[in-house]
């Protein structure tokens, strides 16, 4: 049976019609990955408090779709040196980020510090450790602390040891993790009797305590930069992003997750 030719003739349009909506929406959705997507390089101990910072983001702006590689920010500054695609860094330590910036990595005028922490030393729950001193008894038989090759909280941690004259006394029991998260779950499953970790990681953990808190003078400060990379692949929506984490809102949870503001 033949077709009536006007409606061979409607058939056409609404198909010819159907094609172009179909590879306009195609684009359009092509667009929107591209332009609405960020790679982030973040230290481990900003896992918990900036996933729920970036959930508020997206609520009040143009959704993006972040792509987040935790680790130890001494890892992931060499990840970047040797070419990651990365839209932007939150570090645990100034260091990673000034290395960047002295080889032209950083955008510039993108760099704040934000944040501030504490180091403190953590045991299990039924540990009868009571201070640092504590930790050249025999009953402490491995402490876990992050690599200070590559740790900012083991660089800081190694300072403390030394500042309090125990780093050579208990260099021997040592066990190094990969990041701060690794230290704490060190302790958590038994596989160390004492580690040093952000007290922000330890408020985290219903399985350690917190035995001490780690003298300020005994280390660096612990400030928490953030920065644009200069090879960002969307840089616009990658400083609108490190604008808020200065905002009154991001401020409000990172403070709830235990930080405190670094001064400007």
């Amino acid at each position: 049976m033949r077709s009536h030719p006007k409606l061979q003739s409607t058939a056409r349009r609404i198909y010819s019609c159907a094609a172009v909506f179909a590879v306009a929406m195609s684009l359009a959705a092509c667009h929107t990955a591209r332009s609405n997507q960020l790679t982030l390089s973040i230290a481990a101990s900003l896992k918990d408090a900036i996933v729920e910072v970036q959930a508020a983001y997206n609520h009040d702006h143009a959704p993006i779709d972040f792509r987040n590689n935790f680790g130890s920010s001494g890892t992931l500054a060499q990840e970047i040196e040797h070419g990651a695609p990365v839209d932007a860094f939150l570090s645990a330590a100034s260091k990673p980020v000034d290395d960047l910036n002295a080889q032209g990595l950083v955008a510039p005028g993108t760099r704040v510090n934000l944040l501030r922490n504490e180091l403190v030393l953590i045991a299990p729950l039924d540990s009868k450790l009571r201070d640092f001193q504590g930790l050249t008894d025999a009953s402490v038989r491995l402490i876990a602390l992050g690599d200070p090759g590559n740790v900012p909280a083991g660089q800081y941690g190694r300072q403390s040891l030394q500042a309090l004259h125990l780093y050579e006394k208990i260099s021997p029991k040592l066990v190094l993790g990969k990041d701060v998260r690794q230290v704490l779950t060190y302790v958590e499953t038994g596989n160390a009797d004492a580690g040093l970790v952000y007290s922000t990681d330890a408020q985290i953990s219903a399985k350690v305590r917190v035995v001490a808190v780690a003298p300020e003078s005994a280390h660096d400060p612990i400030i928490y930069p953030a920065a644009v990379l200069k090879n960002s692949r969307d840089p616009e929506d990658a400083r609108k992003f490190i604008e808020f984490l200065a905002s009154p809102a991001a401020r409000a949870i990172f403070i709830k997750h235990g930080f405190t503001i670094a001064s400007s």
